[in-house]
Formats: C-alpha cells, structure tokens, sequence
C-alpha cells in the first residue's frame, strides 16, 4: 500500500482491538524496563488555556510513531479537561508516514490496558470489588476494558456529576454508582483513578490493608495523596516519571524521600521483578503516559484497519 492511510474517531477505535492492544503494550512495558524502547521525555508548549505536547517513540518489533495531544482545561466544566490530538505512525525501516488516527481513542485504550496490567499484576489474588474514580473519557475507556476483560467483579464508580457517573457505570454489567469518592474507595481491593484533579481525589485512610492503586490521571496536579505515595511500593511505566518534571513526571513522585524506591511495570510483567511483596501492603502504579504504550496501540489499529480495508488513503 502507497500513502499515508487516515482513520478518523471511529474507525480508529474499531481497529483497537482491546485483546491486541492488551498484548502490545505488554511488550511495550517490557521492552522499557528492559531498555529497548526509545522515547525522550515529553516536552509540551503551553498555551493560556493548556498544553500541547509532543511524544515520539520507537519500540523494536511495534514500530514508530509520535503524538500531538492537546490538554486543554474546559472552561464550562471546572476540573474537566480535554485530550485531543493525533498519532502519526511510521515505516521504522525507511521512514515512509504510514497512518494517521484519532489520539483521543488510542491513548484512551493503550491508557486502561497500562492500568489493567499493572492491577493483574500488583493486586491481591481475586480482588472482591474494583472502584473507579472519574466519569470523563479515560474512566469509561476503564470501564468499558474492565467489562471486557472481568465483568463479574463488582464496580462501584464515583465522580462530580451524578449524571455522568451513571452513565459511566453502565459500560460495565457489575457496575453501580457510589454517593462519593470515600464510598467508592473504602473496602475495594482495586482502585482506578481516571480523574483530570488538581488535587488528590484519594485518602490514605479510605485505603484497605493490601489495596492496589493505579493512578493515570493527575496531567495538571498530583491526583494521589502523600501518605498514599509514602505507604505504597511504587511502580511506574518509565524511569522518568520520578526523575523527570511534569508534565513529563509525575507530580506525585517529585521529591521522594531518601530510600524510596520506584520499580518498573515492565520488569514485574517480564518476571524479573516480584511486585507485591504481601497481601497486606499498598502498591500504587502512577501512570504518566509514555510514547511507547502509543507505538503499541498505533501498531495494532494499523494492523487491524489494513486488514479490514478501513480508512482513506492520501498522499502526503
């Protein structure tokens, strides 16, 4: 195939198929934690009302790609914000632009697949119930993985706007929606914060013994309180998510006390690392985003379109 192959909102996201992305971004995780994957440090241009950034990334064996995404606070909807953007995939052999797709589905699925792997492998066997905070675009990607993937398991769900939680929770079958964000938390075993804070959304004593945290919100504040962070055996996508500025690091995991170690998500899902140490101890996978969970979903949409005969072929 000749030219560059465009897939717009919807045609990207039913070439994301959720089995596959889940494949690729493991490998993706590993091949980081085993320094195989190539990504600098997102950099971003901020503008009055957010930020552009910019995510390039090559991953041997998924291909290369970068990303544009706008991260733009909605001035209607305090607290809300927007992730729009585009990912443009290349030829890692000759360079050629191979296809262009809709940012806002991919990082949205290739998101909740990092979130999903780091519950699989940090939580305690056959957790009892799962909370969800957030009702926006990454909680339902979340939810609607979670569905998917484990749709017994019972899901309460919270966030700001009742109307939005509910539906929220209706793209998952063992899902209801919580009064609060204490509610949803106290007594899960999981918990995914999906959420655009500026401010924790979470209590170290809302925690129970042996909870599993993932964080992947937080682009414009920490979205994990201290205590949480000091508690919990930390686990991230990249080195840089504790070593680096936001918003290339993690805003929970700047200035980390002497001692405090931060473990790759990758090295646990290759087997080199343990993870959870007990079942009473927290664990908190803090999510950043990174350019190679990106090369990953790209390379499965690709697959998938090309296979299917979707998207416009132009030339550019």
């Amino acid at each position: 195939m000749s030219g560059v192959l465009v897939l717009d909102r919807a045609q990207t996201r039913a070439a994301l198929d959720p089995h596959r992305v889940m494949d690729a971004v493991a490998r993706a995780l590993i091949a980081v934690s085993r320094g195989e994957a190539f990504a600098p440090p997102r950099v971003a241009a901020r503008a009055p009302g957010g930020l552009l950034g910019v995510m390039p990334g090559y991953v041997p064996g998924l291909g290369l790609a970068a990303k544009l995404v706008s991260v733009f606070v909605d001035p209607a909807q305090a607290g809300r914000s927007s992730h729009r953007g585009i990912v443009a995939l290349f030829d890692p052999e000759d360079g050629r632009p191979l296809a262009l797709l809709d940012a806002e589905s991919l990082t949205g699925i290739r998101t909740a697949a990092a979130a999903t792997h780091s519950a699989l492998a940090l939580a305690v066997p056959r957790p009892g119930r799962i909370a969800v905070l957030g009702a926006g675009a990454q909680a339902r990607a979340q939810l609607a993985l979670l569905a998917l993937l484990d749709p017994t398991t019972p899901v309460a769900v919270a966030g700001r706007d009742p109307r939005r939680v509910s539906a929220a929770a209706g793209l998952h079958p063992a899902a209801e929606p919580a009064s609060s964000a204490e509610t949803a938390v106290r007594g899960a075993d999981v918990v995914f914060c999906c959420t655009g804070a500026v401010r924790p959304v979470i209590r170290r004593d809302w925690l129970a013994p042996g909870t599993h945290v993932s964080s992947v919100g937080g682009s414009h504040g920490p979205e994990v309180d201290p205590d949480t962070v000091q508690d919990a055996l930390l686990f991230t996508e990249w080195p840089g998510a504790h070593t680096a500025v936001p918003p290339a690091g993690a805003h929970e995991l700047q200035d980390l006390p002497e001692g405090k170690t931060v473990t790759l998500l990758g090295s646990v899902l290759a087997g080199t690392h343990p993870g959870r140490r007990d079942e009473t101890g927290l664990t908190l996978f803090k999510s950043t985003g990174h350019a190679a969970l990106d090369v990953a979903a790209a390379h499965v949409a690709h697959a998938v379109a090309v296979r299917e005969g979707w998207g416009t072929t132009v030339d550019l």
